[in-house]
């Protein structure tokens, strides 16, 4: 047919074709799409006008100039179509025999831009770069009014408040505590310390703190007034890792104004400070080398520190259980068994006891297997008569964003039946329904 110059009206009307195609696909999608995703595929398929247009190789590139032949109404319905889906699109040009690319862009090509269908799911196409966020569909505004809305007035939408507080991150829910308070002036926590009750208030306000600041808290609380509750401090002081410890001596200094190493050594004694306090050192290697003659020595000299010996030498324990990385701790308890014929909580139970034992023996199941060893405080917390509600909190809350889904693999995997049910079994009401949001 020889050379044209410009664009031929077989490239019109092939053109006109396919928006008017795209013109109904795009009426059926904009029922599901929202109008900001309808812009942004339009902006998409409002590309195919920039692609040059190829001559088929066959003979039927004749056929088609003849059948589909010229008409100036469709191309202006073409425009009407990207006109009306994008507004800020660029603007085209079209006059019979000559039409024009759209300006600003001469150099475009199907190589250089890729076509893609879009989806009236929403998803971003392939020339849509995927958006980096932490939580999907999050918005801090949105979400502080909807915490506003259900505090106020008569009764309070606790739906609203788990829907928010269980599908959030930590992060998240900080960036939502810092918008409520500038819009509204009023702290978060105390709203919903006001608004709510029992064990649903609880959760609640364990999940505006960050797991530091809760960890914080709770210690605090452990050492404060008459007595301490031991089990508090060892709970978290025997099962955190090197930066998390540090990160919960920051809290506590800057919630109270004070080091939580000293308040540790004020309300305890004996070896039981001893080994807290050399855990706060953040001293442990996190390494996975695994020195076997170092286990071997290590074995010998828990032996001769404890059952090799009259009463026990605590130090030689904390050396090895407050130093010593995971790997290289379950190498030296293999050496142990191999050396005495016993395993080594067996030989702690025989030689300590009280909080002493209770630390000794959390340190070294948490090495054997730490989410195992979450999942059993969790199943002591709901077995027989009563429910501990403070270790459910503490645990879900904390764990939610470290290893909570390993944790419910392990009850599952020990206890044949999954967290959630025994959750759901043993508690009620807005606390049950906040505690399994977070399991899902």
């Amino acid at each position: 047919m020889g050379n044209k110059p410009g664009i031929s009206a077989v490239q019109v009307n092939l053109m006109v074709y396919h928006q008017i195609k795209l013109h109904a696909y795009f009426k059926a999608c904009q029922v599901s799409l929202q109008v900001e995703e309808a812009e942004e595929h339009a902006q998409v398929h409002g590309q195919l006008l920039s692609v040059p247009w190829q001559r088929p190789a066959t003979d039927r590139s004749a056929q088609v100039d003849t059948q589909i032949g010229h008409r100036p109404f469709g191309s202006g319905l073409a425009f009407l179509c990207i006109s009306f889906l994008n507004p800020q699109s660029q603007s085209y040009t079209f006059s019979e025999g000559s039409q024009q690319l759209p300006k600003g862009d001469t150099h475009s090509s199907a190589a250089e831009q890729p076509l893609t269908h879009p989806r009236c799911s929403g998803e971003p196409g392939a020339q849509q770069p995927a958006k980096a966020r932490s939580h999907e569909g999050f918005n801090v505004d949105r979400d502080a009014k909807k915490l506003n809305k259900a505090c106020k007035g008569m009764g309070t939408d606790d739906s609203a408040i788990i829907e928010i507080l269980s599908s959030r991150t930590s992060n998240e829910r900080q960036q939502i505590k810092q918008k409520y308070k500038a819009t509204y002036g009023k702290d978060l926590e105390k709203v919903l310390k006001g608004e709510l009750s029992g064990n649903f208030k609880k959760a609640a306000l364990a999940l505006l703190d960050q797991p530091s600041e809760y960890d914080a808290r709770k210690l605090n609380k452990a050492m404060k007034g008459l007595g301490t509750d031991e089990m508090v401090l060892i709970e978290i002081l025997c099962t955190r890792t090197n930066k998390e410890i540090i990160t919960i001596q920051e809290a506590y200094q800057r919630l109270f104004d004070k080091s939580l190493e000293s308040d540790i050594k004020d309300d305890t004694s004996g070896n039981l400070k001893k080994i807290l306090v050399s855990l706060m050192q953040a001293n442990r290697d996190e390494g996975n080398e695994v020195d076997k003659d170092l286990a071997a020595q290590d074995a010998k000299d828990l032996y001769d520190a404890g059952e090799g010996r009259w009463g026990t030498d605590e130090l030689a324990f904390n050396e090895v259980l407050a130093k010593r990385n995971y790997k290289q701790l379950q190498a030296t308890f293999e050496a142990y068994q191999v050396l005495i014929g016993k395993d080594l909580e067996e030989a702690i139970e025989e030689e300590t006891s009280g909080y002493l034992q209770k630390a000794y023996l959390t340190i070294v199941r948490c090495a054997r297997d730490r989410e195992g060893y979450f999942a059993d405080r969790l199943y002591k917390s709901m077995k027989g008569a009563g429910t501990d509600e403070k270790t459910l909190i503490h645990i879900i809350v904390t764990r939610a964003e470290v290893d909570l889904l390993g944790i419910k693999a392990k009850f599952q995997e020990k206890y044949q039946k999954s967290l959630a049910d025994m959750v759901r079994s043993d508690t009620s009401g807005d606390f049950q329904k906040l505690l399994l949001a977070l399991l899902h």
